[in-house]
């Protein structure tokens, strides 16, 4: 490819580039990832005879949406950036791209997303948010497209648990607090009625080395994991939502995270790092 050609391509990316890091965000919830997704996709389109390429926009949101997948996919633990440090595009990325990272997602969307496994939450980013047609959806996934529409619908599902996330938080704290007692007791019929079907726990390294798992998907695996414990644990506001502390000598080692969305609990977060303890604001429920 001689200087020229690569100019030309080059110009061409960064006429894409607001929309491929908006959709990166939207997949990866971290700024710093979804910038690292769109370099990746840059340097791939570098390698590629451009003349080759019959759809540009729909080539790039092929390969960003397979090197979200991957990275997705290779994570054993995840942290989303906070909102405020979601970066959004450059002015020049227009105002439709503006607007996709802007206020149209909440924190409480971001948990739920998380909670999603790594094909479900592509399919409903790419189609519900960004108007991917359910056969290209398809290509990115290596699925059919009634599957990929099956994985979108099953995302949203999920997703529509959100207004109850940012609502009741009176029940969402009686809900928590029946799920400790459950664990205290042992109960695991109790706890299964408490957690969704598809609930998914996560714990940061700190956590994890006392003794956490990593990750459990199921409410089977996370009932098992809780029967008979969360002994010390006692409820908390954490950053305004339903949760719980396990302390030592007063101060917190272990903060539980809930989620919480249609009377069930959806994602429960293990955190356990002293630097980000210190940030969060824990307080005893109202």
């Amino acid at each position: 490819m001689t200087n020229g050609d690569l100019d030309l391509v080059a110009r061409r990316f960064e006429e894409q580039r607001g929309r491929l890091q908006a959709l990166a965000v939207r997949m990866l919830g971290s700024s710093a990832e979804a910038e690292d997704a769109v370099q990746e996709t840059w340097l791939r389109l570098s390698r590629t005879d451009i003349g080759e390429i019959e759809n540009l926009a729909g080539w790039l949101t092929t390969v960003v949406g397979r090197v979200c997948l991957n990275m997705l996919q290779s994570r054993s633990t995840r942290r989303e950036d906070p909102l405020g440090e979601l970066d959004a595009p450059e002015a020049e990325s227009g105002p439709e791209q503006q607007a996709l990272l802007g206020d149209s997602i909440g924190a409480a969307l971001l948990i739920v997303l998380d909670t999603l496994a790594p094909t479900e939450r592509l399919a409903f980013v790419l189609h519900d948010m960004f108007a991917v047609p359910f056969e290209d959806v398809g290509a990115v996934l290596g699925k059919t497209p009634a599957a990929a529409r099956q994985l979108a619908s099953r995302a949203r599902r999920r997703v529509r648990g959100v207004e109850e996330v940012t609502g009741d938080r009176e029940r969402q704290q009686r809900v928590v607090e029946a799920f400790l007692s459950a664990s205290r007791e042992g109960d695991f019929a109790a706890l299964l009625a408490l957690l969704d079907p598809d609930v998914v726990l996560r714990s940061d390294p700190a956590a994890i080395a006392f003794g956490s798992a990593a990750e459990l998907r199921g409410m089977d695996a996370v009932a098992e994991m809780f029967c008979g414990r969360a002994q010390g644990a006692r409820p908390a506001r954490v950053d305004g939502r339903a949760g719980a502390i396990w302390s030592v000598g007063g101060n917190p080692r272990v903060v539980f995270d809930f989620t919480v969305a249609g009377g069930r609990i959806i994602g429960i977060e293990l955190l356990a790092d002293p630097e980000l303890l210190g940030e969060l604001d824990l307080r005893a429920p109202a």
